[in-house]
């Protein structure tokens, strides 16, 4: 039986969240990487919308400068070592436009919110809402989706513009986000809501 939920939309000031959307993630030719072509094209829709409406965006890239960071998970998912600073991997995809203001957020751990301080800077630029997009749906995305909820903004997960190495994964999460989390719509429908704040 579904859970009775509502649907909340956009605040009146949302936020941009990139979640990953380095190349270490969407270049298949890194280990930890996929073919990511129609996720890196959504995102980029998404960066032209934000930036036209004056809207803070903020990219998160995972880099571990000592052994001790993240330790556990490292332990884990031994792939995760080559992000190292410097490393062309942690550099946000080329086709992905960073504008003069974008913020971009080094973090360690799955969500973007853990260890970084960007539950402070999202309050301190105004922020009432989330669209969260990135790499991987399973993973980071949706750690970042519930830590969302978690620091009461409302979240919109954007389907397009998500994406994960497993299929079956990617659409299960989508499915519970959109049952406890997050509004989850299309590229389009989220692109309506936009214009309806100009």
């Amino acid at each position: 039986m579904d859970l009775d939920r509502r649907e909340l939309g956009l605040g009146k000031r949302p936020a941009l969240v990139l979640v990953d959307m380095v190349r270490g993630f969407t270049d298949p030719a890194c280990p930890l990487g996929a073919e990511s072509g129609s996720v890196v094209a959504a995102n980029e829709a998404l960066l032209q919308a934000f930036h036209a409406r004056g809207l803070p965006v903020f990219f998160t890239t995972v880099v571990y400068h000592n052994q001790s960071q993240a330790r556990v998970f490292r332990d884990r998912v031994p792939a995760l070592d080559i992000l190292q600073p410097g490393s062309p991997w942690v550099e946000v995809d080329p086709a992905l436009t960073v504008a003069d203001g974008d913020v971009l957020v080094e973090k360690q751990w799955a969500s973007a919110f853990h260890g970084t301080g960007l539950n402070e800077q999202l309050q301190a630029r105004g922020v009432d809402s989330l669209v969260v997009t990135g790499l991987t749906t399973s993973g980071c995305v949706r750690a970042t989706v519930v830590d969302g909820l978690q620091y009461d903004y409302r979240v919109v997960v954007v389907t397009e513009a998500v994406g994960d190495r497993n299929l079956d994964a990617h659409r299960a999460n989508l499915h519970d986000m959109q049952a406890k989390y997050a509004d989850v719509v299309g590229l389009d429908a989220l692109l309506a809501q936009l214009a309806e704040l100009d």
